[in-house]
């Protein structure tokens, strides 16, 4: 069973949900104000103008002739009221004078239709909700193609979508998948799509659609979940890029043999930041500069343009720190380069401008040369 919601406005019976679904997807939307307390204020709003109502019929009672004692009283006058506002109408109590009939004319019969838009309204709302997400969902799968999965939302997560939305990417392309509700609250809230469960299971990923996206970002809390995930996915996909984070580098090699195409130590990678900084606290800041996206220097995949061809690395106008050729990723100063050639992409430090900005993976890499 699952359970659809269109972004931004809170779960309708939340917490009854999350005990019958075993994962949800929520697409990012504008936060509103909860349906019980939109149902509780309309039904205030209609008490108000059911009160109004009976007010006016008792301060003019004299106009209405009850068939049954010729008077009308207040609990007649709230008799009249509920019967008129419902348009039951059983014609026991009618106006009479002419004062009495334009009341009703130009007062009653407006606050009759203002009930019948709160009530209607507001059974038409809820009754629609659920309709109109399952259209927003099916609609965001007929058209998502090419996107990147990102799994947990956690440190980790959230700064890997911050850095490929630096570069370019659409948030509408980043789904993200995480057990935790709460940390998915926090994704739609940002704009991304997020679904709750566990991405180790093959029906959360395939509710992800991993098995059309381009990318797939795997920051788990474990590193047993990370390979059990990068199984799955790469099952799903054989052809996505799949990049996982591991915090003992010991399981890195174990993430590679399931299918990942990079794995990064966390825990390693901060000990060798933290140990660069106490050696050299200025190399430390540069370090991390190039870590940080979109402020300082930046760290850019480009492809080489007609006019760097036959030139050598350090003659291009960037700073070239390595040359992906094929597979293969060269030194800046390895003998094998020799030249640039058109199918070369270039690994380069830049200056971050917003012209600077350019996605790794904003097209294909050209088909490798014959080795």
């Amino acid at each position: 069973m699952f359970h659809v919601k269109l972004p931004g406005h809170d779960a309708i019976a939340r917490q009854a949900d999350e005990h019958l679904v075993t994962h949800k997807v929520k697409l990012p939307r504008k936060v509103v104000e909860h349906p019980f307390r939109q149902v509780a204020r309309r039904v205030l709003m209609a008490l108000l103008v059911l009160t109004a109502t009976a007010l006016i019929v008792y301060f003019d009672r004299d106009g209405y002739n009850d068939n049954s004692d010729k008077s009308v009283d207040f609990l007649d006058s709230w008799y009249y009221a509920t019967v008129t506002l419902s348009t039951t109408g059983y014609g026991d109590i009618t106006p009479v004078s002419d004062a009495a009939r334009l009341t009703n004319i130009f007062v009653i019969t407006p606050l009759r239709v203002l009930f019948l838009i709160i009530l209607v309204g507001t059974t038409l709302e809820v009754l629609t909700e659920r309709t109109r997400e399952e259209w927003r969902l099916n609609r965001w799968r007929s058209t998502l193609r090419d996107h990147t999965v990102v799994i947990g939302f956690g440190t980790k997560g959230r700064s890997a979508i911050q850095t490929v939305c630096a570069t370019g990417l659409k948030k509408e392309q980043v789904v993200v998948v995480d057990p935790s509700s709460k940390a998915i609250d926090a994704a739609t809230a940002d704009g991304y799509t997020g679904i709750i469960g566990d991405a180790t299971r093959s029906e959360v990923l395939k509710r992800a659609e991993v098995h059309r996206a381009r990318k797939v970002i795997i920051a788990t809390q474990r590193d047993d979940t990370a390979v059990l995930v990068t199984l799955t996915a790469r099952q799903l996909n054989k052809g996505a890029k799949i990049v996982a984070a591991v915090r003992e580098e010991e399981n890195a090699p174990l993430l590679k043999q399931s299918g990942a195409d990079a794995v990064i130590t966390s825990a390693s990678a901060a000990g060798r930041l933290l140990g660069l900084s106490v050696l050299s606290p200025a190399a430390g800041m540069v370090m991390e500069d190039l870590i940080q996206q979109g402020s300082g220097l930046d760290l850019v995949e480009r492809p080489v343009i007609k006019a760097e061809v036959g030139r050598k690395p350090r003659e291009t106008d960037d700073l070239v720190v390595s040359v992906l050729r094929g597979h293969r990723v060269l030194g800046y100063d390895d003998p094998a380069i020799g030249t640039l050639e058109l199918t070369d992409r270039l690994i380069t430090i830049v200056r971050a401008t917003p012209g600077t900005q350019v996605a790794p993976d904003a097209r294909p890499l050209p088909p490798m040369p014959s080795q």
